[in-house]
């Protein structure tokens, strides 16, 4: 019997070094939760895939010793490392169970009408996505009437550095997802939306500006503005499935390890050609996840904020319709 009990335990340390998909589920209907939070309490974390899996082992992340899992209309979840089991149940919120989401189209006679994007190609200018970050960039009514949202523009940056001798970018598949939030008295992102998500991927053959059709989606903007926002959740297969790789390396220095997050492609291009102050940012992994308004209280040694580059320059397609027609 003690050497079975010595022989578990050399087991279970052995699986825990190796690496395991984790699947996150709900904890009612055991369905998985695509695309969930995972924080490792450091400031730094992961998503899930859209089937709700993740891989993780402490030989891959051998300084973590607790995991904290979140997912829209989700109890937050923390879980020791050394409780972790192959799946990890959230329950829903009980304030949210009830709720019912109303997206009907506008109908009747509307025009077309549009929000310039604006980009550039200065890569010194641009933000270095990272799945830590989250920018969100405010829309109006147009002209103050009732306005459906029907395509998103999102200008990017294929930056020169990356390409091959032929003068040919190399390959690569970034997964993207765009969100809706609502707009606090304030003039800040609050709660999300309850419109939901949609996740996009961005390559190599993208033009200036990527298109992201969203008609479907049905965003009515409410008088105050909504929000849309985008994060990087990582590099995909050419299946289209997100690849489960850490998001950040470790770098040994004279006074320390120091975690240096992975920068994804392309680059977002941040611009000084917006009146105001129209960019929100937050960090994913950390509790609070509070926006911030893009400007030197943000970050004082921001390059782009001291440059006058603190905004995205997302564009926008609207039917609009006027009430007087």
């Amino acid at each position: 019997m003690k050497n079975l009990f010595w022989i578990s335990l050399v087991l279970a340390s052995f699986n825990l070094g190796l690496s395991q998909d984790i699947i996150i589920k709900d904890a009612a209907t055991k369905e998985a939760i695509a695309f969930a939070t995972i924080s490792f309490g450091n400031g730094k974390g992961t998503f899930a895939d859209d089937e709700g899996s993740f891989r993780f082992s402490k030989k891959l992340y051998n300084d973590v010793d607790s995991l904290f899992f979140s997912s829209i209309g989700y109890a937050d979840l923390g879980v020791a490392v050394e409780n972790l089991q192959s799946e990890v149940f959230l329950y829903q919120q009980a304030d949210e169970l009830e709720t019912v989401i109303i997206s009907a189209a506008l109908t009747g006679k509307h025009k077309d009408r549009k929000k310039i994007e604006l980009g550039h190609d200065n890569y010194f200018d641009c933000w270095l996505p990272t799945v830590e970050s989250e920018i969100a960039v405010k829309f109006d009514r147009y002209d103050g009437e009732p306005t459906q949202i029907t395509q998103l523009k999102l200008p990017v940056v294929l930056e020169e550095s990356q390409s091959s001798n032929k003068g040919k970018l190399r390959q690569f598949s970034t997964m993207f997802r765009v969100s809706f939030y609502d707009v606090q008295e304030g003039g800040n992102p609050s709660n999300r939306s309850l419109y939901p998500s949609k996740t996009f991927i961005i390559d190599q053959t993208t033009e200036e500006t990527f298109e992201l059709d969203i008609e479907e989606m049905k965003i009515n903007i409410p008088q105050n503005g909504i929000f849309a926002s985008i994060q990087v959740l990582g590099y995909t297969k050419p299946d289209g499935k997100l690849i489960k790789a850490k998001k950040y390396r470790e770098i040994k220095t004279r006074t320390g390890t120091v975690k240096v997050s992975t920068t994804f492609r392309p680059l977002l291009p941040f611009t000084k050609e917006i009146e105001g102050k129209n960019t929100w940012v937050r960090r994913i992994f950390f509790n609070n996840k509070t926006w911030q308004l893009f400007d030197l209280t943000y970050n004082p040694n921001s390059k782009l904020v001291r440059s006058g580059n603190d905004d995205y320059g997302m564009g926008a397609e609207f039917k609009v319709f006027y009430r007087d027609q």
